[in-house]
């Protein structure tokens, strides 16, 4: 009885292990608003660090964090700054492409809790006296990623993160 119980959960881990192996390599999420202000000003709250952490909603989560800005640019290709927080982690953001006023691109490490690269876009579009944003975040699926995609949605735990940073942008946007 014991052997036959210890191979039916050596077979189950066996066939999970497999079946998170069969996951993409890599994963890409994204959400969209639309701003009822013009694609300059939507830009330059994003291009510019400091005007991005007034939006951000890990930054407006964990009012502990500390963030710091390296060297006197905030704005455009080489600005950078990095996190440290209770529920935020460790991290750092740098911007690697910019081009006004329709796009910026970000290279996003996660240090702590679990080490992680990933690209952000920011992509404006101008819609009849608006501007549509896009939000996209997308990196690779290393195997424990992929395992833990088995059992939690990564769309679903940050998508909604996205969606409240897409609000708080447009908000302060449209003042």
């Amino acid at each position: 009885m014991l052997k036959t119980l210890a191979l039916v959960i050596v077979v189950a881990v066996a066939a999970l292990l497999l079946f998170a192996a069969t996951r993409p390599d890599s994963f890409s999420m994204q959400r969209s608003t639309t701003i009822a202000a013009p694609p300059d000003k939507v830009f330059g709250l994003i291009n510019d660090l400091k005007g991005f952490n007034t939006w951000n909603p890990w930054a407006l989560k964990d009012p502990t964090s500390k963030l710091s800005y390296e060297g006197s640019n905030t704005v455009g290709v080489g600005a950078a700054y990095t996190w440290q927080g209770s529920s935020t982690g460790v991290g750092r953001m740098e911007i690697i492409e910019s081009v006004a006023p329709a796009k910026v691109a970000a290279r996003l490490e996660f240090k702590e809790p679990m080490a992680a690269t990933n690209r952000v876009e920011f992509t404006l579009a101008p819609q009849a006296g608006a501007t549509l944003v896009t939000w996209t975040m997308s990196g690779p699926m290393p195997f424990m990623s992929k395992l833990m995609s088995v059992f939690m949605s990564f769309d679903k735990m940050v998508g909604p993160d996205f969606e409240a940073g897409l609000a708080n942008l447009k908000a302060l946007a449209e003042k």
